[in-house]
């Protein structure tokens, strides 16, 4: 949403990070008429310009409302369909088997569906596959297994739209599958009953940046209104219909940590659901709350940093299942239980993603000479659950498309984080079709997929020569978009206040990044595992403003801003409420700074 122009900010060419700063572009003139016509702060309304936001929007955006921006979900393909089938299960008493991607969406998907069946009354259950001994999707064995227990129709979570062999065997054994997914189609889709998905190619939907919780919340709309037309809640005096907004909590985190565009049906979805989990209504957050010592309001922050990565750490280093059954319970004491042994898992997460990120990092090292469009990586026995988040931290670090691998027993399973104007999905989905890998898919910004030991070399040159073609004809290079300049008296609560109006912030709805002109560092020290933390002060001023850059010890920044010599830096990064100890003040996030002249 919004674009940068080619305007340097401060004349940065090149940053501590590699990058260009290039102002966000607005129009000063509708910038001020937004801000006389809704009465906003001048601030604000360039920042909604510059965001693309025309005068017919403000409203929305500010005040986003269900009501007039959810879609209905008949105008998804096959959703008439698909409701139509669940309602005869319904009605017929038939097990329903809800198959779960291991991640966060997959878990709050599972848990919102499972919510709504057992609201009423519905024969139910969840499957999330083991990450290790089953891979992502769906699977035979596991297909069997629920077919033996009782299963007649399978509803696949943030899954299934490339799962082509596995629902042909299902549709084999009589099982009717219903895929619920967001992730990129191709030409041909696989059997089943019903494929919902914003993205198949012969959809004309406006949704696509729907995450596959927010597919799943229309799909439960739907079925609501299906179950309604049947009178379904007239006929069985013990089940009273849904409120569905309850659940709007378990959608936006969701629709959070699965990274979508906060844009649209999405920006509403996580603004009421945010308001929800405000609440605290449901068990399992609130405890996931607690273990994250959340003391104050839920923020986009908040899901996608604190409460996201907990319930992603089931299914990447402990039991897959764990967040879906976190999200679906009731009971106080199961979900402080599952929430202590996600946060245990966490933290072994992030021991064993630390040991791989610093292997990784000296295999990029060495091949740094090399290094062309993308960065390729490979290890033996690297555990699987950390290697999307050591892709991610490659991407910051180099600021191109990074995939890394990790092989066991000649067989290769990897991950990959893009830049913005790279489709990752979209190459991976290309190398698969051109049959270097045995699996793989994803959308624009993430991917997954498996091969053979010995095609890796194929695959990565397929890589670079794909996404090198790209980045050379759009002219892609690392950039930070800058959204204006503030002095250090103008850092204050007020200004962190105002800027609030513009949340919640994430992917299409950047959080406002604030530069500050030759600033110098006063003091520095190094916090935590390799945090940088320091205060800023100005050439004239005896104000400063604390600020913290995270994870960047080892980099260019982090040495830059230990080093800095009492020489002035141009600072660039988000101002953010800081509570300590039950005080509020103004703080920093730095997100890169550059060297002066």
């Amino acid at each position: 949403m919004g674009t940068a122009s080619d305007k340097l900010f401060f004349d940065v060419e090149r940053s501590f990070s590699g990058k260009r700063w290039l102002e966000r572009s607005s129009d000063s003139r509708q910038a001020l008429a937004l801000s006389q016509q809704f009465q906003l702060p001048e601030i604000i309304g360039r920042f909604l310009n510059a965001r693309g936001i025309a005068a017919e929007q403000v409203d929305t955006f500010l005040d986003p409302k269900l009501s007039s921006s959810l879609p209905d979900p008949g105008h998804l393909l096959d959703m008439a369909v698909g409701v139509e089938r669940l309602v005869q299960a319904i009605k017929g008493k038939e097990k329903i088997a809800i198959f779960g991607d291991y991640d966060v969406d997959g878990a709050t998907s599972s848990a919102l569906l499972a919510r709504y069946f057992k609201a009423i009354e519905a024969d139910h259950q969840i499957y999330i596959p083991d990450r290790i001994s089953e891979g992502y999707g769906p699977n035979i064995p596991a297909l069997e297994k629920l077919k033996k227990d009782g299963a007649k129709v399978i509803i696949t979570v943030d899954c299934g739209t490339t799962a082509y062999e596995p629902l042909a065997f299902a549709k084999e054994q009589d099982l009717d599958v219903i895929v619920v997914d967001h992730h990129v189609a191709e030409a041909g889709l696989p059997e089943a009953v019903a494929v919902i998905n914003p993205n198949r190619l012969d959809e004309i939907s406006e949704h696509g940046q729907l995450a596959a919780v927010g597919v799943s919340f229309l799909l439960a709309v739907a079925l609501n209104r299906g179950l309604r037309e049947v009178k379904f809640f007239e006929g069985n005096a013990s089940i009273k219909e849904p409120n569905l907004m309850n659940w709007l909590d378990i959608v936006a985190l969701g629709t959070v940590a699965d990274m979508v565009q906060l844009t649209g049906v999405n920006r509403a979805l996580v603004v009421q659901g945010l308001k929800v989990m405000a609440k605290r209504q449901n068990a399992g957050l609130s405890a996931l709350a607690d273990v994250s010592r959340m003391d104050e309001a839920p923020s986009t922050y908040h899901l996608g940093f604190l409460m996201g990565p907990r319930v992603n750490a089931g299914g990447r280093v402990g039991e897959s299942y764990l967040g879906a059954q976190l999200l679906a319970t009731d009971s106080t004491e199961k979900a402080f239980n599952i929430a202590q042994k996600l946060d245990a898992y966490n933290l072994e997460r992030r021991e064993i993603e630390d040991m791989v990120l610093q292997e990784a990092l000296a295999l990029a090292e060495t091949k740094a000479e090399e290094a062309g469009s993308v960065v390729f990586i490979a290890g033996q026995g690297w555990h699987p659950g950390v290697i999307g988040i050591v892709a991610s931290r490659l991407k910051e670090r180099y600021g191109l498309p990074s995939c890394v691998v990790t092989v066991q027993d000649g067989k290769a399973t990897g991950s990959g984080r893009s830049i913005t104007g790279v489709d990752l999905g979209a190459c991976v989905i290309a190398a698969r079709q051109a049959g270097i890998l045995t699996n793989g898919g994803g959308h624009a910004m993430a991917a997954g997929f498996s091969l053979e030991e010995g095609q890796l070399g194929a695959f990565e040159s397929f890589l670079a020569e794909r996404i090198g073609k790209q980045i050379e004809e759009e002219g892609i290079v690392p950039t930070l978009n800058v959204d204006g300049s503030v002095t250090l008296e103008g850092a204050t609560m007020d200004l962190v206040e105002v800027l609030q109006k513009l949340a919640p912030f994430g992917n299409g709805n950047a959080e406002p990044r604030l530069a500050f002109n030759s600033i110098r560092i006063a003091k520095v020290d190094v916090v935590g595992v390799n945090h940088v933390r320091c205060f800023l002060s100005g050439i004239d001023s005896k104000k400063q403003l604390a600020a913290i850059a995270f994870r960047c010890l080892d980099t260019e920044l982090g040495q830059a801003l230990l080093n800095h010599n009492g020489m002035p830096l141009h600072i660039v990064g988000r101002l953010r409420e800081n509570i300590w100890q039950g005080r509020s003040s103004v703080q920093l996030l730095i997100d890169d700074a550059a060297p002066v002249g």
